[in-house]
């Protein structure tokens, strides 16, 4: 049987985590099995077995490729001239343009750790994971001057970090939620939690150097 390309295998191991993804999200994590995966991913076992063997090291895949992701959308975020409009960019992608099956699978992740020591455990690793990249990219606003909150960083990120966790729930219990309707009045909140700063435009003019005059004294 011929060896795939390290592409192939790549795109396959993608491929299996969307379905698996798609799969905790509807049925839940102890009513999908291997077999289920399999068959909607339209891969035999042994082509599964070769990437993950088991539930739970599926959930560290999409664990671990969602924290690849959303380090880079916190360092475009960081980079950003308009903090807030790019906030605003980043909520919108989480909290309206995500499919809903992304945020049941967090919820089913949620309620399965609970129970189950090892989802347990990759569960508060991707929240410890969360909790210290807002805290570095508060850091690092506030360092440049860009942000100057009346709190220090770490307390800023466990609360925007608590507020992000909310409307995930909130959006995975209710179907009818409209991120729309609380976007303003939550944007205001964060900017008055963030104080953003405006940088001067010109970096001020150094004042000008006064020649010294050496003074002769007559002997």
């Amino acid at each position: 049987m011929p060896k795939l390309k390290p592409a192939t295998q790549a795109l396959r191991r993608d491929h299996i985590l969307d379905v698996a993804e798609r799969c905790f999200a509807v049925a839940g994590f102890h009513r999908t099995t291997m077999h289920d995966i399999c068959r909607e991913a339209r891969v035999s076992p042994g082509a599964l077995y070769v990437h993950f063997d088991s539930k739970e090291a599926l959930i560290e895949g999409l664990c671990g490729r969602d924290r690849a992701q959303l380090t880079e959308r916190l360092e475009a975020l960081s980079t950003a001239r308009d903090f807030l409009t790019a906030l605003r960019t980043l909520g919108t992608h989480y909290f309206v343009d995500e499919p809903a099956h992304k945020r049941l699978f967090v919820a089913e992740m949620a309620v399965e750790s609970t129970r189950n020591p090892r989802v347990a455990t990759i569960y508060r690793a991707v929240d410890a994971f969360c909790l210290q990249s807002f805290e570095r990219l508060f850091e690092n606003l506030i360092a440049s001057g860009r942000i100057a909150p009346g709190l220090d960083a770490a307390s800023v990120a466990r609360v925007f970090h608590l507020v992000g966790e909310g409307l995930f729930w909130r959006r995975a219990v209710h179907p009818d939620f409209d991120f729309d309707e609380i976007n303003d009045g939550l944007l205001t909140m964060i900017e008055r939690l963030l104080n953003p700063q405006s940088p001067p435009e010109h970096p001020p003019a150094s004042p000008p150097q006064i020649a010294s005059k050496t003074k002769k004294v007559a002997l």
